[in-house]
């Protein structure tokens, strides 16, 4: 039993002396550790706070929208991009912002609106807000600065959009040869998506782009 107490007493011993050289390295990385836990689960909580927040705004935003409100909309969304501008409810609020104020024929209001959801949206975002910014100067003439929205290439699901528009920009420029290219490139697309077997647009869209090109001089 001696011998026994003796080994234990050893023992601890040994610990003292270990924790006595490591105790505070040890203590400190536990602090560390603590306190990035205690980060990372305050930087979720304010995520998911921020999210629930943006929701509601963008649901009033939706709701603003249905009932023909556009200066509603266009101030509910300029506090989800001055406010949540890092959530994905301000880009969506953007565009929607942009959309119900086109349809009421006010560009000036729109542009700002979708120039913001193609820099600062989410990838997919950009992309269609590129699109429709694209649309918006086709309608007005800008012709340069449209074609400039559609430089970058896009995901894939935009391709066959972001070509039939630029496409439709050649054409109205006078620029036959380049927009016939710019079809061609749309049902390359197009046939890329369904290759994949992610093709979304329906059959009446592929004939439309098929006319456009055969327009231009293409295949008949």
């Amino acid at each position: 039993m001696a011998v026994y107490d003796l080994e234990e007493q050893e023992q601890l011993d040994e610990l003292k002396t270990w924790w006595k050289q490591y105790g505070n390295l040890v203590t400190n990385i536990l602090v560390v550790i603590a306190v990035v836990l205690a980060g990372w689960q305050g930087w979720n909580w304010w995520q998911r706070n921020q999210a629930s927040q943006a929701s509601a705004i963008y649901v009033a935003a939706q709701q603003a929208a249905g009932r023909g409100d556009a200066k509603k909309v266009r101030e509910l969304a300029g506090e989800l991009i001055d406010k949540y501008s890092s959530t994905t409810y301000a880009g969506l609020a953007a565009l929607l912002s942009a959309k119900v104020q086109a349809e009421l024929g006010d560009a000036k209001n729109a542009k700002p609106q979708l120039i913001w959801a193609a820099e600062k949206g989410s990838e997919d975002l950009r992309d269609l807000a590129r699109l429709r910014l694209a649309a918006l100067l086709l309608d007005e003439a800008a012709y340069d600065e449209a074609l400039k929205q559609l430089a970058a290439e896009p995901l894939l699901p935009f391709a066959p959009r972001f070509n039939d528009l630029k496409g439709d920009i050649l054409a109205a420029q006078g620029k036959k040869a380049e927009a016939l290219a710019a079809y061609e490139a749309a049902l390359a697309k197009l046939d890329e998506l369904k290759k994949g077997g992610s093709e979304t647009e329906g059959r009446g869209y592929r004939d439309a782009l098929k006319a456009k090109r055969d327009a231009m001089g293409g295949a008949k």
